[in-house]
């Protein structure tokens, strides 16, 4: 079973990034590296509660 997720920079809060996932697969929380446009970097991103 596939759920969305969306992804929240953890420097400045944004979320900016939505993606889906299989939870039986992954049944903790993504981090991913992304870029963050309000931060102007690469910054880490977390899974929205």
């Amino acid at each position: 079973m596939r759920e969305g997720i969306i992804f929240k920079c953890s420097v400045c809060g944004e979320d900016n990034y939505i993606s889906t996932r299989n939870k039986r697969k992954n049944p903790e929380k993504m981090v991913v590296n992304k870029y963050c446009s309000r931060c102007q970097k690469k910054t880490e991103h977390k899974e929205k509660k």
